[in-house]
């Protein structure tokens, strides 16, 4: 499984996207979360090709994830898209899931943001605020990097600054400008596909987690370990489990991120001025 999602496979992926999309090298590339690939239809001269017509790129399956990758240009610099993401709950192993960062990597980025949709664990957060990721933590069994050494790997990265502390200041004086409420935290990353319990919620609040959601993670940890860049930023599409007397679920999360789209890609255009 890690020889099938290594460097010489992405490789290989990477030459295919290239010839569908003309890509060119991009200042940023990006991968975004459920109901968050509004940036994609706001590119310039824009190329899109479906996951599933690009030979061994993973396919995704959940609603929200549009399963497409889109290259153009974002307030004139060259940008590159993925909307959606495989998950491990999907039944995909970390180094599957981490895999479309192989793929970027490949095709000359150097510079990550990644986006998801998350619960919201600490007290004052509330749905549809945004969260610029400054940690996180994981729980998601599983470590991407395990197994044969990946040419173009650190084979024991240092993750003790895994988000780029100069791309998350970027974000923050950019928030003034945005009509939404921005906060900085820890991510847990869990596996799903079950949200929280209301027991494991409070584990996650004692942790230290501002923030709970099923991707990024593996994600995160390939990048940091081929050098790369990394900022991240959670949609707080709920508030956590036991934290509000409503139900969680996929819906209202669609709903939330549907809601601050706008917002969000105010963010993205802020960040790619400043980079």
């Amino acid at each position: 499984m890690i020889e099938i999602y290594g460097s010489q496979a992405a490789r290989e992926v990477a030459e295919a996207m290239r010839e569908k999309l003309q890509v060119q090298t991009p200042v940023l590339a990006m991968i975004l979360g459920s109901g968050l690939g509004k940036v994609a239809a706001s590119l310039e001269s824009p190329r899109k090709v479906s996951y599933g017509d690009v030979p061994g790129f993973p396919k995704v399956s959940v609603a929200g994830h549009a399963g497409e990758a889109t290259a153009g240009k974002l307030e004139g610099r060259e940008v590159l898209v993925f909307s959606g993401r495989p998950h491990m709950y999907e039944g995909n192993a970390a180094a599957m899931v981490a895999f479309p960062v192989r793929v970027l990597h490949a095709l000359g980025a150097k510079v990550l943001f990644l986006s998801n949709a998350a619960g919201g664990i600490r007290r004052s957060y509330r749905a549809g605020d945004l969260m610029i990721i400054e940690d996180h933590i994981n729980l998601m069994s599983q470590n991407p990097l395990t197994g044969p050494l990946q040419e173009g790997d650190d084979r024991f990265p240092d993750m003790s600054e895994a988000y780029d502390a100069q791309l998350r200041k970027l974000m923050r004086e950019a928030a003034p400008d945005l009509s939404v409420t921005v906060h900085e935290g820890v991510y847990a990353g869990l596996s799903g596909p079950s949200y929280e319990t209301k027991a494991e919620i409070r584990m996650l609040e004692r942790l230290g987690a501002d923030a709970v959601g099923m991707s990024t993670v593996p994600e995160v940890i390939v990048a940091r370990a081929l050098g790369m860049r990394v900022a991240a930023v959670s949609c707080i599409a709920n508030v956590a489990s036991g934290l509000s007397s409503l139900p969680v679920s996929h819906s209202e999360v669609l709903d939330t991120t549907g809601r601050v789209s706008d917002q969000f890609v105010k963010l993205i255009r802020a960040l790619v001025r400043a980079l």
